[in-house]
């Protein structure tokens, strides 16, 4: 779908722009909400949220705006840099795009940047929202919540990439740049 590197860019953004908030959503709410509600025995993710001060970063509370941008930064980053471009060699390696239905292509590439950014940020979250103090560390804790983190993302991430996500961003990218290319067209 993308033609150039500002394209590239914006499906990117675009993507994670939807991503990162479906995936605080997930976490905090349908991961963590009833335990979030249990500790401070509110009866509202949000308001145990913020009973708690806001989501431990670090060992720091920070409310969720800046979770959702710390997030934004570091999946964004890693999509860019990893995700796109090794996500599309792995496709190809399968699949040779110029004989294969664009749909089946497109689905493939979906499916390989799934298995790298799921494990990838999970990994950044398992590092992010470790439970302990810094002077706590231990290596197999972080290795268990990042496994932890990935059985939990992984469906989510799988399902909602493929089915809702990508389908919706692919439109939105259509009618954004298919009406400036053909505008350009035009007036050419």
């Amino acid at each position: 779908m993308p033609q150039n590197q500002f394209q590239r860019m914006m499906f990117a953004l675009i993507t994670v722009i939807i991503t990162v908030h479906a995936y605080v959503f997930y976490s905090l709410y349908v991961i963590n909400g009833s335990m979030f509600m249990n500790i401070t025995g509110e009866s509202g993710v949000i308001k145990a949220i913020n009973a708690m001060g806001g989501i431990a970063v670090f060992g720091k509370n920070v409310p969720i705006w800046a979770v959702v941008l710390i997030e934004f930064v570091l999946a964004y980053g890693l999509e860019i840099l990893v995700g796109s471009p090794l996500s599309f060699k792995l496709a190809c390696k399968v699949f040779n795009p110029s004989e294969t239905h664009p749909v089946m292509f497109e689905t493939a590439i979906i499916c390989a940047t799934v298995g790298i950014m799921c494990p990838a940020m999970s990994f950044i979250a398992a590092i992010l929202y470790y439970p302990y103090g810094m002077t706590d560390f231990n290596v197999f804790t972080l290795l268990a919540n990042w496994l932890k983190l990935v059985c939990y993302n992984l469906p989510f991430a799988f399902f909602s990439q493929l089915f809702f996500i990508q389908p919706f961003v692919r439109t939105v990218f259509k009618k954004i740049f298919v009406r400036k290319n053909a505008v350009a067209e035009v007036h050419a």
